[in-house]
């Protein structure tokens, strides 16, 4: 176990990970879910378990797996992530959590069976009161539990199970909201709609590297992130955007991604230029791009001159949105 009051990348957040939690533990409200992203629909669940928690004077708990649960049962897959595991803590904080328990997800876990998931993990490490679930939970070996193995296994085991409807849009008569939705707008560019159901704008993170340093050469310099993880990076294209450095500084900029075809460049990239600003020495800093507006897709140029003139016209209209 390794249990963190104090998380080094989300300050004032109660977290643990490993599997287990503290033994002096007492009862607790539960909800579950990888709840990748975090978006509008899991805000709706953990805001219900933290209402459920405040009624009943008892902790609400989020437990939330890493790595996603897709990449163990289907090996070789990769699942684009939504959020860093660190940002997902701060997202669950923010819509209601008291405390995040990330458990491993391991092959022996998924092999749990329904009742052996809620007698070991719920009943024994959480000390479950109330468990809140959205109404498309499935759980346990092939994912086998579903809410009413949930409501059965919680009357005979003294827990209480509630199941939270599913919210979209427009109007709640749409599509209901998921992390695949969010994902699938997010590769095919349509940040802003993918903004609509995270409820915020849709972001990666990394560390600012060296790059070609060809930006600068041309006016424009860029922050060159080495992505954390295996994160879900937007189509190539330009997009509207900010920068936001650790401190929370919150950057305008325009950001490229893509592998700078006009160069013969190889690698893709996300690479952001915080607009009007040649002075920032980001090098080494660990920061987050988030993602506006798609303002056209990704072209090779036949001139530099011909470059320089479109990136002109890039942060123009990046200008107009976020500026």
């Amino acid at each position: 176990m390794d249990p963190v009051a104090d998380h080094p990348e989300v300050p004032g957040a109660v977290v643990w990970t490993g599997p287990t939690v503290p033994a002096d533990l007492g009862p607790t409200v539960v909800t579950i879910g990888v709840f990748d992203g975090v978006h509008r629909g899991h805000q709706a669940i953990v805001a219900r378990a933290a209402s459920t928690a405040r009624v009943a004077g008892l902790p609400c708990v989020v437990l939330t797996f890493d790595p996603h649960p897709g990449d163990v049962v289907r090996p070789g897959t990769r699942v684009p992530m939504l959020s860093t595991v660190a940002h997902r803590v701060e997202l669950l904080h923010a819509a209601g959590a008291d405390a995040v328990w990330v458990l491993p997800f391991t092959i022996e876990t998924s092999r749990l069976t329904a009742e052996e998931f809620v007698r070991d993990v719920l009943v024994g490490e959480l000390r479950a009161a109330a468990v809140v679930v959205g109404a498309n939970f499935h759980f346990g070996n092939r994912a086998a539990g579903h809410f009413d193995t949930l409501q059965s296994l919680g009357a005979a085991l003294g827990f209480t199970a509630t199941s939270v409807a599913l919210v979209g849009g427009p109007g709640d008569s749409g599509p209901v909201w998921s992390s695949t939705q969010v994902r699938e707008r997010v590769a095919t560019g349509d940040v802003a709609g993918a903004a609509e159901i995270l409820g915020r704008p849709h972001r990666v993170e990394g560390e600012v590297v060296h790059g070609d340093h060809r930006g600068r050469e041309l006016g424009f310099p860029t922050a060159n992130l080495a992505l954390s993880a295996d994160p879900a990076v937007p189509a190539d294209g330009v997009y509207s955007g900010w920068l936001v450095r650790a401190d929370g500084e919150r950057l305008p900029a325009a950001i490229s991604v893509g592998s700078n075809p006009t160069f013969d460049g190889t690698e893709r990239r996300v690479e952001a230029y915080v607009l009007d600003r040649d002075d920032l020495d980001l090098y080494g800093e660990h920061v987050a791009v988030e993602f506006a507006e798609r303002l056209r897709g990704m072209e090779r140029f036949e001139s530099v001159d011909a470059l320089l003139a479109q990136m002109s016209a890039d942060v123009v209209a990046a200008r107009a949105q976020v500026g």
